[in-house]
């Protein structure tokens, strides 16, 4: 298994509680699929430094978890297909 890293702006619109229920639903889709989520920070509301789909700022979250190099691909078509996210990006922290 290896770490990873992925953090996700999501719709400005959008509640806290919200917001909260989306990035719960993502840490139930990592451990159905055999994920180890570690930590999960939540940033609340920020500015962009550019503009974004005519958007100006975000929710911002970050999780911190170890799963098979499969899962990766899964989960970028899950957050690319959901409308409540603005951007996500998955990386591997120090590699």
């Amino acid at each position: 298994m290896r770490t990873y890293e992925l953090m996700t702006i999501h719709r400005p619109d959008l509640a806290e509680t919200e917001v909260h229920t989306l990035v719960s639903a993502v840490e139930e889709f990592l451990g159905g699929r055999g994920a180890t989520v570690s930590s999960t920070d939540l940033w609340g509301k920020r500015r962009f430094a550019y503009e974004i789909d005519h958007l100006t700022e975000g929710y911002y979250s970050v999780i911190n978890f170890s799963s098979e190099a499969e899962l990766i691909a899964d989960l970028d078509r899950m957050l690319s297909l959901a409308d409540e996210v603005v951007r996500h990006k998955v990386f591997r922290p120090g590699a």
